[in-house]
């Protein structure tokens, strides 16, 4: 009999030109908070939510190209876009709603052009 997997979570790490500049970035325009690390990697909560940056120097040999993604998947949009508007992080027509794929959505771009998503099943 094959064991079940006992994988328990996922936590994403975005590439960082300065963790403490973008700690307070996520801080006031995100409401995650600061859990602990350093000025080379740190991690940030929200509810039950959890991700990492890691600090890159921005070189050819240890580069923050900026390109990757996190979809946060939430079961009631709408608290989300008043806050996010609120908090000056969008304006309200970044929402997009009954999108093709079955979704309303938000996203933004953080200080290294990281994408952050918002995202309601429908």
């Amino acid at each position: 009999m094959k064991q079940a997997s006992s994988a328990l979570y996922i936590v994403p790490v975005l590439p960082s030109l300065d963790i403490e500049r973008d700690i307070k970035w996520y801080e006031k325009y995100t409401g995650f908070t600061y859990c602990f690390g350093d000025k080379c990697y740190a991690g940030l909560q929200r509810e039950n939510l959890e991700f990492h940056l890691q600090f890159h120097l921005g070189t050819a040999e240890d580069p923050i190209s900026g390109g990757s993604v996190m979809k946060l998947f939430v079961s009631d949009i709408y608290p989300y876009v008043e806050e996010f508007v609120n908090r000056g992080t969008i304006s309200s027509d970044k929402l997009r709603e009954n999108t093709s794929w079955g979704t309303h959505e938000f996203g933004f771009y953080d200080l290294n052009k990281n994408a952050i998503f918002i995202v309601q099943d429908v």
